[in-house]
């Protein structure tokens, strides 16, 4: 059952083939896909990552996330996207008012590994904060 609900937030190869390009932030490169709030997460954390776009590619990816954002019920404090994928001090200190487990879960769906051993400091170091 755990093994079927991890595949099931996972995209294999097919998934993302089967995608329509409207459904990735960066549609002419197929990077970043929005098609659940654990990728609408991963897609604001890796923004700034991702590389040859313009800045009128980055504008619409910012305006594609964004509404992914809204429509999953991820929260966005971000006004430009030059702020994606940075972490800043609002970031940093309402991290600190998290729980231990919160901070944990939020790892466990970016992926941040060793995170089982972390204390709360060391998570919020590895979430960016």
């Amino acid at each position: 059952m755990l093994m079927a609900a991890k595949k099931k937030s996972q995209l294999d190869a097919a998934d993302r083939n089967a995608m329509s390009d409207s459904t990735f932030a960066f549609p002419r490169l197929r990077k970043e896909p929005l098609n659940d709030a654990k990728h609408v997460r991963n897609a604001i954390a890796r923004f700034d990552q991702v590389r040859d776009v313009t800045d009128k590619e980055r504008d619409e990816a910012f305006r594609r996330i964004k509404r992914a954002a809204d429509k999953f019920g991820v929260e966005m404090t971000e006004k430009s996207w030059r702020e994606l994928g940075k972490p800043s001090a609002a970031r940093k200190s309402s991290d600190r008012d998290k729980s231990k487990a919160q901070l944990y879960a939020e790892a466990r769906d970016r992926g941040v590994t060793g995170r089982s051993t972390m204390t709360k400091a060391e998570l919020i170091k590895a979430l960016g904060g």
